[in-house]
């Protein structure tokens, strides 16, 4: 099925852009602003809308396959590409992707996703948001193609080898972190909260007291209001490095305290996301996978998730093979290409890491939707309920796709 023509759109993301320097450096809340001076190239405001582009690619047969371009919530942090603005780049989609892929025959995904993975223009790759949205457009088009799912496209073309069924979703709760928690409970969600530890003096406490304080009552939150005993979600939180911050990246000192949140959790396991960020890539992985063997050695039953430094798939691959913490994020649109995002899960099976397919908020409901069908297709450890800050709208959407694959999956066996 040929590429006869591509056409791009505006849109919005789910969530916003927002300046990661500065909110860690203590930027204050006034409502939903930010109060303070910006410290990230390109931000005009901490705050600033998300924006998206659909690329859209007309098949001969008048079919219509189509991925959204978006960059995460944190964009210019961390090694990252720079802000993404959509004027600015639907004319780099139009002037390079559009004229390599007309013509093209888009019934299979994984040669022309690598080919649009490594264009190159003014010396440089495309931006991380535009390989992330064409290729979910090309992995449309080869299921639209071949009647498939695109989950069972990833899975025949890659030979995963996994049986498609339920991955455990992995909700977030912005800054509502009580109230979106009950919500979770109430809805049964697999791993909670995300929480948004991301400020040491409103969130986390100069000694670490308000997490701890924050994880006991989520405990008992679940322990009084689950409907079934044996409801035990997995207790994911995301701490922006602040805890490495507050004991001075003194591994000793954060084992110390990650044991007290770790009985603070009990009887649920414990996630930690992100304990350190020591500015720096090798010293960041040095640091993960020491503190990880520490854990280790001393029997402290909590999990620790790569995610700052770990961005593109050599990234997951380095982290990986170092065994820098017990799970990577496969931080979606960093890693450019959706390809991408396919061979890090499975680099991270191979290698007895846990690869959680995450992303952003900041991302849209397509982009959830496509990742959806690669969690289900190589048997991620969790995904991401997104888009949004708000959990329902993220949770609805990846849960509502991950059962219509899953039901059209069987009925095709079944056929």
């Amino acid at each position: 099925m040929k590429i006869v023509d591509i056409v791009c759109s505006e849109g919005r993301t789910g969530f916003y852009f927002d300046d990661q320097r500065a909110i860690v450096n203590g930027a204050e809340h006034d409502g939903f602003m930010y109060i303070g001076e910006t410290e990230t190239e390109g931000f005009s405001a901490i705050r600033l809308p998300g924006e998206s582009i659909s690329v859209m690619l007309i098949l001969e047969n008048g079919e219509i396959a189509h991925g959204d371009c978006a960059a995460v919530q944190y964009s210019g942090a961390g090694g990252r590409d720079p802000l993404f603005i959509a004027k600015d780049f639907i004319p780099v989609i139009e002037e390079v992707a559009k004229k390599h892929l007309i013509g093209k025959d888009a019934s299979t995904f994984k040669h022309l996703a690598e080919e649009i993975d490594s264009l190159v223009h003014n010396g440089n790759r495309l931006h991380t948001a535009i390989r992330y949205g064409v290729t979910q457009a090309l992995l449309d088009a080869a299921a639209k193609s071949r009647r498939l799912t695109m989950a069972e496209v990833v899975k025949e073309e890659y030979g995963t080898g996994v049986e498609l069924a339920r991955v455990p979703i992995f909700a977030q709760s912005g800054d509502d972190r009580y109230t979106n928690v009950d919500k979770m409970i109430i809805k049964g969600t697999d791993v909670m909260p995300h929480a948004l530890i991301n400020n040491v003096k409103e969130k986390l406490g100069e000694n670490g007291e308000i997490l701890k304080t924050y994880i006991t009552w989520m405990r008992d939150r679940v322990i009084q209001y689950r409907t079934d005993e044996a409801y035990a979600p997995i207790f994911h939180i995301d701490v922006y490095g602040t805890i490495g911050r507050i004991f001075n990246q003194d591994l000793e000192k954060m084992a110390e305290y990650l044991k007290t949140l770790e009985e603070a959790a009990k009887p649920f396991l414990l996630r930690i996301e992100g304990p350190m960020d020591v500015g720096d890539r090798t010293r960041q992985m040095e640091a993960l996978r020491d503190l990880t063997k520490i854990l280790d050695d001393r029997d402290i039953k909590v999990e620790l998730v790569a995610d700052e430094w770990c961005n593109t798939f050599d990234d997951v691959v380095y982290f990986a093979d170092n065994k820098a913490g017990h799970m990577i994020q496969v931080k979606t649109p960093d890693l450019g290409g959706v390809n991408n995002s396919i061979k890090a899960i499975l680099y991270c099976k191979e290698r007895g890491i846990g690869a959680y397919l995450g992303g952003t908020c900041n991302e849209t409901n397509r982009s959830a939707e496509v990742c959806t069908n690669i969690g289900i297709a190589c048997g991620a450890k969790q995904v991401l309920a997104k888009p949004g800050m708000g959990f329902d709208e993220g949770f609805m959407i990846v849960n509502n796709e991950m059962n219509r694959v899953l039901a059209l999956a069987k009925r095709r066996q079944e056929n």
